[in-house]
């Protein structure tokens, strides 16, 4: 039985009711994506339907386009109607819900339970936060009699979709909120201005600007909120009666309640920053301006495109101008941004007195990090012709190459991290500025049998990306936040909370990040071949499109700016790919490929 009728919307948003015809069945748990444009309304449960096909109904109800689920209600009797909370969250099984057969109440009962079955991947909360979860669902739905007509009458609250459907009715967005620094935040200019993308999950369709402001004002998921603050004040919510949209200029008008009204002029500006960039994520035309108003209509603030433009995302990335290597005479190279022809970076770096094997620029690209051939030595220098080498800043003490020092990465506060995997010593090390003394960072997440294996820090400071390996040997990849406390004289630092960012794949093999929110990923699914992903940052897959094919790969770079090409160590040297078209050969010699970052 079939419980949805899909109506095709024409481009310009429009749709119409055919005047004859049948009602089409759709397949909820299997539509193709390319139905993007397709709007689906529940069907009406039917006179003399038998408890499996109510619950049947009632879950292809639940994936229509209906903003409070209107037709589901009408699955269940009016007080369990009053009571289910379809936004408490959404369960995401991989082929769709199965509805089990129904089963008589025991005791002389006379209703009936459908046991709902299906393979969790997902669970998404209440603040719209995604995160892994493989397992098992199984949720009972129990049946009574009401009017004569079968109906449930008792009912997990929350969602249970299909895959297929979580990617049709949901997009992810990215919310912004500024970064807890602490006593680093002195470290550059704006520090207190780091906006931090927090990716969330909305409805498409179901008045997406407005639900994108709300989704903001609820402040921060709770994985990223011991890092990030929010600029509106708590309580902050619209005033009543908005459904918002930009004008015909690109603008946004935002009336608040009087609890986020009632702030000075200088939060004012924050608040219109974080919004305005938060909603040109979602947003398919430009937002030119955010408009914040109080209940009254009154005017409290405004920011320009041009205006919000020093809070930019991603403004601790830098210009990523070059592209950098160790080439196949272990000296420090790069490629200009449009050039196929490397040449040394200047200073001690390009000249190859010391063989290297693994280098870190800078944001600016002004200091080079690089480890050398043997993995022993970490070496910190300028990029200047003057420069020199000087002794190593930190030594390994592993007597195996694979287990001594990581490549470093820098974030955009200039602090640079490493890792040393010395079996009898492992250790995440932080350089404030690039100089400083190596401190040690707890990583109280870590297993007594697991080790870094390599790291990417995001420029904003607060988040890395860790490729650790495992007990087993395995290699898993994992998010961690980094949490700053202390003052700049007893600066406390440590990395909390590690979550899973690829659990689909049973070995990594390498990453790096390539957007606000997004990673690109090397590994292995189970029985698979080799693969390279974009994966979010909350363990979502990207919308991205598919990355095209490419041979053993043991290195990727990615920069945060998503205009740049990928980069890549494969069998065939070092690779870059360019928009719209497929790997191109760079060098045939040469590894680590890096991103200024």
């Amino acid at each position: 039985m079939v419980q949805l009728t899909a109506l095709a919307l024409l481009l310009t948003g429009c749709a119409s009711m055919p005047d004859d015809g049948t009602v089409d069945h759709v397949d909820s748990s299997h539509r193709a994506d390319s139905d993007s444009q397709v709007r689906v309304f529940g069907v009406s449960p039917q006179k003399g339907e038998k408890p499996q096909q109510i619950v049947r109904g009632f879950l292809e109800a639940t994936t229509s386009d209906e903003a409070a689920f209107s037709t589901a209600k009408k699955y269940l009797t009016g007080k369990t109607a009053a009571k289910w909370d379809p936004f408490a969250s959404t369960s995401v099984v991989s082929e769709g819900p199965s509805p089990g057969n129904a089963r008589r109440d025991t005791g002389g009962g006379h209703g009936f339970t459908v046991q709902v079955t299906g393979t969790r991947v997902a669970q998404v909360d209440d603040r719209h936060s995604y995160s892994p979860d493989a397992g098992d669902y199984s949720e009972g739905f129990h049946l009574t009699k009401d009017r004569g007509e079968w109906r449930i009458d008792r009912v997990p609250d929350g969602l249970v979709l299909g895959e297929s459907d979580f990617q049709r009715i949901y997009r992810p967005i990215n919310n912004y909120y500024y970064a807890e620094l602490g006593a680093d935040s002195a470290a550059i200019t704006g520090g207190k201005d780091v906006l931090v993308a927090d990716p969330v999950y909305l409805r498409r369709r179901i008045d997406p600007v407005t639900a994108t402001v709300k989704a903001l004002l609820d402040g921060p998921t709770a994985w990223i909120d011991p890092v990030v603050q929010s600029s509106f004040p708590k309580g902050a919510a619209l005033a009543r009666g908005q459904h918002l949209s930009l004008d015909d200029s690109g603008a946004l008008s935002v009336r608040l309640n009087s609890k986020g009204a009632r702030v000075s002029e200088g939060r004012c500006v924050r608040m219109a920053s974080q919004m305005l960039h938060t909603v040109q994520d979602q947003a398919s035309a430009k937002v030119t301006k955010v408009v914040l108003a109080g209940p009254d209509g009154e005017t409290r603030c405004e920011r320009t495109r041009e205006q919000a433009e020093d809070y930019e995302p991603g403004r601790l990335n830098g210009r990523a101008s070059h592209q950098y290597f160790v080439d196949g005479d272990h000296r420090v190279s790069s490629f200009d941004e449009d050039s196929d022809d490397p040449r040394p970076v200047e200073g001690a770096l390009g000249k190859g007195e010391t063989e290297m094997g693994a280098v870190a620029v800078n944001r600016a690209e002004q200091e080079g990090a690089a480890v050398s051939r043997a993995g022993r030595s970490l070496y910190v220098t300028r990029l200047t012709e003057d420069s020199e080498l000087g002794e190593p800043v930190l030594t390994s003490k592993a007597k195996r190459e694979n287990d001594r020092l990581t490549a470093p990465s820098w974030d955009g506060l200039g602090d640079l991290w490493i890792a040393d995997r010395d079996p009898d010593d492992p250790r995440l090390l932080r350089l404030a500025g690039g100089k400083e003394k190596p401190e040690e960072v707890d990583v109280p997440g870590l297993g007594k049998d697991e080790r870094i294996e390599s790291l990417r820090i995001a420029s904003d400071g607060v988040r890395m990306a860790l490729h650790i390996r495992q007990k087993d040997g395995s290699r898993t990849l994992k998010l961690g936040r980094v949490q700053r406390a202390g003052t700049a004289a007893d600066p406390q630092v440590r990395i909390t909370a590690l979550r899973p960012l690829a659990p689909q794949f049973e070995d990594v093999a390498a990453m790096s990040w390539a957007g606000g929110s997004r990673l690109v990923v090397v590994g292995r699914e189970s029985g698979s071949v080799q693969q390279m992903q974009y994966i979010e940052t909350d363990g979502s897959a990207s919308n991205q499109p598919t990355l095209p094919g490419i041979n053993d790969v043991t290195g990727v770079a990615a920069s945060e700016d998503e205009s740049k090409p990928l980069l890549a160590d494969s069998e065939d040297g070092i690779v870059r790919l360019p928009p719209d078209a497929n790997w191109k050969t760079l060098t045939d010699s040469g590894t680590s490929p890096a991103y200024p970052g």
